[in-house]
């Protein structure tokens, strides 16, 4: 597919899931830094979205938010995505009357600012399509109304047509993934746009790892797309994107800042263009430099 397939009348940003990682010193961050280094902002100068993922975990306050708001303000273009909290998908019957205002109170600064492109809800893998599943995403939609909500699931019964009518009805937007199939309950890649925009997070594909109780989070994302894997899904990406008046791609392989030379050569596959790059990163990751241009000189 022709890379003049993206139509320009979908906003494509490209980006990795978080910022806060000990691993990308000296590989994304530079090691002789000083010591009021912002690790957001040198993160967003080179990248188009950053997912908050530390939202999953704990709600933000909403004075945090907007100090993301205005360490990014200059950046033209930029967005963030967030997580809604984990009591949303993972408890077994939360009360979201509770729960929900507390997230949506913390991130009301993006949204205000106009830089949060999705609010996203992260399923297990163990959340399979029946009644009691739809009914749980229905209302947490409700819950979200005026939100630009996208709901992540991982197992292959909402492979179903009708799940995608489901989605499509309410404009809940669909979060395709690319993840490790495991067996044949790991839902695959499926190009769906069930709303005004579209949504797209790469795991990775660390099969011997992914359900390994023993692996850390970092063994579990530890895995580089590389130029042959991204050569693989920039058409979909890009099939995606023109189905979608946004679309938003996060690279979630963070381990070792893997994520960010993927995302980097998601954006040479798709756009057509030669992102600038931070030097570390090059040197971690050599074969990159056929992909970026890269930064000379910089200020921290």
């Amino acid at each position: 597919m022709a890379l003049d397939s993206v139509p320009a009348a979908c906003a494509v940003r490209i980006g990795v899931a978080g910022w806060d990682y000990p691993d990308w010193d000296g590989i994304v961050y530079p090691a002789g830094r000083p010591g009021r280094f912002d690790r957001l902002r040198y993160l967003a100068r080179y990248v188009q979205l950053i997912e908050v993922n530390s939202t999953f975990y704990r709600p933000v306050a909403a004075p945090v938010a907007a100090s993301w708001v205005r360490r990014t303000a200059d950046l033209e273009g930029f967005r963030f995505t967030a997580k809604a909290h984990r009591s949303w998908s993972h408890d077994g019957s939360p009360d979201l009357d509770r729960v929900v205002p507390e997230t949506l109170r913390g991130l009301e600064p993006l949204r205000e600012a106009g830089r949060l492109g999705a609010l996203l809800v992260q399923f297990p893998h163990a959340f399979r399509c029946e009644p009691t599943a739809l009914d749980r995403i229905a209302r947490l939609a409700d819950r979200c109304r005026g939100w630009p909500v996208a709901v992540e699931v991982r197992h292959a019964s909402w492979e179903a047509d009708d799940a995608e009518r489901w989605f499509r009805d309410r404009e809940i937007a669909w979060c395709v993934i690319d993840q490790p199939r495991v067996d044949r309950s790991s839902l695959g890649l499926l190009r769906r746009v069930t709303a005004p925009f579209a949504y797209v997070r790469l795991h990775g594909r660390n099969c011997k790892a992914w359900f390994d109780p023993a692996a850390g989070r970092d063994r579990r994302y530890d895995y580089r797309y590389g130029a042959r894997g991204i050569g693989d899904l920039a058409p979909d990406v890009r099939e995606i994107a023109r189905s979608a008046r946004a679309l938003y791609a996060v690279q979630n392989n963070h381990f070792r800042g893997q994520a960010l030379a993927d995302s980097l050569q998601m954006r040479a596959a798709v756009e057509g263009v030669r992102p600038l790059a931070p030097p570390e990163l090059v040197t971690a990751y050599p074969d990159l430099a056929d992909h970026v241009t890269l930064e000379q000189d910089r200020l921290f």
